[in-house]
């Protein structure tokens, strides 16, 4: 595992890939399987990974978050970067970040917590859980009312931040008034598009922020890099077309559910035997199911 801080350079460098977690049919970690999907992945050129919600990291149970994390460590490659997440909760995250501070990871994503919660006190909570922690962390902005650009910009000022995952969804990603305004308080070069392959090319083209993370990327590595080395080129014709490619599984993600497709899309492909959803998700129907596993082996197929 690569366990070098995180640089501008080395956050453009891969494209990052978001897996979900396999387990077995007793809901324990598959080491095997996780690894499994690892060496797919890097096979394709793809060296960074961030395991956050398509690897249900919000409910994970606190007595098993050390396995997990030796596991992953274990898994990945030398010259992988691994990045595991932390919380939603406060108490969680700060247990964890006891736990995570006993590792090598270069960072850890703590993850967004909604409804009980203000501005300020989210600046406060990832603020306690970087010093805690002992590193700079990954800053999850998924929703509107989580935090503001002011809230980021101090806690990046403070050296409390290695990067921020930017994510959340617009109807047009070239329309994005928050967005905006963090650039003008924060480096670009900190920012990561946080959606997958289809606002990515708006994100970095016109916005000019740095990479990009994937879930789709689990299926298709060498596509995906093939995109981001697209995009690093503009080539804007090319990248265009590749995003097209990986449209239809997104689609069916945004239709059903990013979590619960991306899970039965790698098992479905073979790549491997995620296992059962965690509760308090759940499998999809066999309608849906037969639908996911025709479009990831389509996307497969351009591989």
């Amino acid at each position: 595992m690569d366990t070098r801080p995180l640089t501008s350079a080395r956050l453009a460098s891969s494209v990052i890939a978001v897996p979900p977690l396999a387990r077995g049919a007793d809901e324990r970690v598959s080491q095997a399987e996780n690894t499994r999907l690892i060496r797919h992945i890097e096979s394709g050129g793809v060296n960074l990974l961030l395991y956050g919600g398509n690897a249900i990291f919000y409910h994970l149970r606190p007595s098993e978050y050390a396995t997990v994390l030796t596991q992953l460590a274990e898994a990945a490659g030398p010259g992988t970067v691994v990045i595991p997440s932390a919380g939603p909760s406060y108490g969680v995250s700060m247990d964890q970040a006891e736990i995570a501070r006993e590792f090598s990871f270069p960072t850890v994503m703590v993850l967004p917590h909604q409804g009980l919660n203000t501005f300020a006190g989210v600046e406060t909570g990832l603020r306690r859980f970087a010093e805690k922690y002992g590193r700079p962390i990954v800053v999850y902005v998924k929703q509107e009312g989580y935090v503001t650009p002011r809230e980021v910009a101090r806690l990046v000022n403070d050296g409390c931040v290695s990067w921020i995952k930017y994510a959340i969804v617009r109807p047009d990603p070239a329309e994005d008034p928050f967005l905006q305004e963090l650039l003008q308080q924060v480096p670009a070069s900190m920012i990561v598009s946080g959606i997958g392959e289809q606002p990515a090319l708006v994100h970095l083209r016109d916005f000019r922020i740095n990479g990009f993370t994937s879930g789709c990327v689990c299926v298709a590595p060498r596509l995906s890099t093939r995109f981001l080395a697209a995009i690093t080129a503009g080539d804007w014709a090319e990248a265009e077309r590749i995003r097209a490619i990986f449209k239809p599984l997104e689609d069916l993600r945004n239709r059903i559910n990013p979590v619960r497709v991306l899970h039965e899309a790698v098992r479905l492909s073979q790549l491997a035997d995620t296992g059962p959803i965690l509760p308090l998700l759940s499998g999809l129907t066999e309608e849906q199911a037969d639908l996911v596993s025709r479009t990831a082996r389509e996307l497969l197929a351009f591989n």
